[in-house]
């Protein structure tokens, strides 16, 4: 059984942590003490049923003001897939929460409130889907249940986002017409729209094929550790253990040790006391390799016929996430991966109104700003175009004063200078 990560996205009220509960109620997937304390919570809607917003507004903050302000994650499964929903902040002052929580996603779901069609919060969020690459986008217009279920307004909201997602470039966009509060079309097709055709929201999110097939043939694996017991028993065991990040390794396979550039064979693979043939993106193993190759901590094993890219200059797409500004004359730790080596920004190269996705030219970054950066490393980079091999193409900045993460990275380019 596989395992879907999705978030959701939308504006304050726009019933993200409705839709979130109404999928665990109507799944069956909320704990018998959860349900009795849903049952006995003072907040109910206006009909007198439950307020099941109530399952993700973990703080008290979110409570008293009925709204999102951290991630929140939630677990459920069905007969077919398992899923882990981040719950994700909308409002602007929350945006490094969202990059957060939708970083590992596969799938984003976008509510519109059918009562207001595409405002400017939807442009922000779908901006965000698009810079961090995530490829499927259910757009869930919710609160039909108050426009009288219309076909008409489904249809006119769903014209307006197109040519959004058209000029955002989001590649594949499924429109579901949806009621959180009353049900219809989450786990259940609705009674109310005949007209629409479609699936309900479960049902695609357990048949949708999110496997990253683009990055199948770009087998990574950061080593975080050189396996050396010396021991009497196991004087000569060399093995170099890490978590493959993207496509796959076989014994046999010709890999390359990078910065280095040496080569050599998989001699043998290992996970706890077994040896498969073949392992895949997601596995922590062992490689042994048939040649004793100088490696360390950091390099990273690749298959000989897809190399990645290396350099010291990258030109990367930058979310700020400090409340400290950017500050070009002191030098950061980047961390990509288990590589970690210093870095400074070169240049600021744009900033992004993401409220009207206007590129502005920029003299700093401030806690939530998105834009477009040079960094220059101490140490040569080995990484993948974060279009290419997201796993492989992104890092994090580092502040070394506090040891904060200060920014989130999506490598774009090789520097041109």
């Amino acid at each position: 059984m596989n395992l879907l990560k999705f978030f959701t996205a939308g504006s304050v009220d726009d019933g993200k942590s409705t839709l979130i509960g109404r999928l665990l109620y109507d799944t069956d997937s909320i704990l018998a003490d959860q349900l009795e304390a849903l049952q006995q919570s003072n907040r109910k809607n206006d009909d007198g049923t439950i307020d099941l917003a109530i399952l993700t507004d973990g703080l008290r903050a979110e409570r008293e003001q009925g709204i999102t302000i951290d991630v929140a994650y939630k677990y459920f499964q069905t007969d077919k897939r398992k899923f882990i929903i981040a719950d994700t902040p909308g409002h602007i002052q929350y945006t490094r929460n969202m990059v957060t929580g939708a970083s590992t996603a596969k799938l984003a779901i976008i509510l519109i409130d059918a009562r207001n069609g595409v405002v400017e919060q939807t442009i922000r969020h779908s901006y965000l889907v698009s810079l961090l690459g995530i490829e499927h986008v259910v757009v869930a217009l919710n609160k039909m249940d108050m426009v009288d279920y219309s076909e008409t307004v489904f249809n006119a909201i769903t014209e307006k986002y197109k040519t959004l997602a058209a000029e955002l470039k989001l590649k594949e966009v499924t429109f579901i017409p949806v009621s959180a509060l009353k049900g219809d079309n989450i786990v259940h097709e609705s009674k109310h729209m005949s007209w629409y055709q479609g699936r309900s929201l479960l049902h695609f999110l357990e048949t949708v094929d999110v496997e990253d097939k683009q990055s199948y043939n770009l087998a990574r694996m950061p080593v975080q550790w050189v396996v050396r017991p010396q021991t009497d028993e196991l004087h000569d065991y060399r093995g170099y253990a890490g978590r493959v990040l993207s496509g796959s390794f076989k014994v046999n396979d010709k890999v390359t040790v990078l910065p280095s550039g040496s080569s050599s064979v998989i001699e043998r693979i290992e996970i706890f006391d077994q040896q498969p043939e073949e392992v895949y993106a997601g596995q922590s193993v062992t490689l042994h390799l048939k040649d004793n190759v100088d490696i360390s901590r950091g390099d990273v094993l690749v298959n000989a016929d897809h190399l990645p890219q290396h350099s010291k200059l990258i030109e990367a797409d930058v979310c700020w996430m400090d409340t400290r500004p950017l500050d070009e004359s002191i030098t950061y730790l980047l961390q990509h991966n288990s590589k970690v080596t210093k870095a400074r920004i070169n240049e600021i190269v744009y900033k992004v109104d993401i409220n009207t996705l206007e590129k502005q030219s920029a003299v700093d970054f401030k806690l939530n700003d998105i834009g477009r950066v040079v960094i220059k490393t101490a140490d040569e980079l080995a990484f993948d175009l974060y279009t290419d091999n997201k796993a492989n193409g992104a890092a994090i900045l580092i502040d070394s004063r506090t040891n904060l993460t200060v920014a989130a990275l999506m490598f774009r380019a090789i520097a041109d200078y």
